[in-house]
């Protein structure tokens, strides 16, 4: 029971740090990765408990890597546009 407790305060923690951290994007990215991580940790405690195999685990790491690169890659972009990573100076508007 205390591992299941464990994965819900964790990803609450992550959305909580999404949510202020949402000035820079590279906070935003990390605390996207964290939320990632703590989901996987969930699934590895509902997998070894209902004793399944882990292959769904696999591809969910395979998805959440290419997440993590398309985000750095955005990141990359970003700052060699517009030279920093504030959502303040990238304005759709403009």
């Amino acid at each position: 029971m205390v591992m299941y407790l464990s994965f819900i305060i964790l990803f609450v923690l992550g959305s909580l740090s999404f949510t202020i951290k949402r000035k820079h994007l590279l906070l935003m990215l990390l605390s996207l990765e964290y939320m990632v991580l703590s989901i996987f940790m969930g699934l590895f405690f509902f997998f070894n408990l209902l004793m399944y195999e882990y292959y769904f685990s696999l591809i969910f790491l395979t998805f959440s890597v290419c997440e993590g690169a398309l985000g750095l890659s955005l990141l990359v972009q970003m700052i060699r546009t517009h030279g920093n990573d504030y959502f303040q100076t990238f304005n759709i508007l403009w």
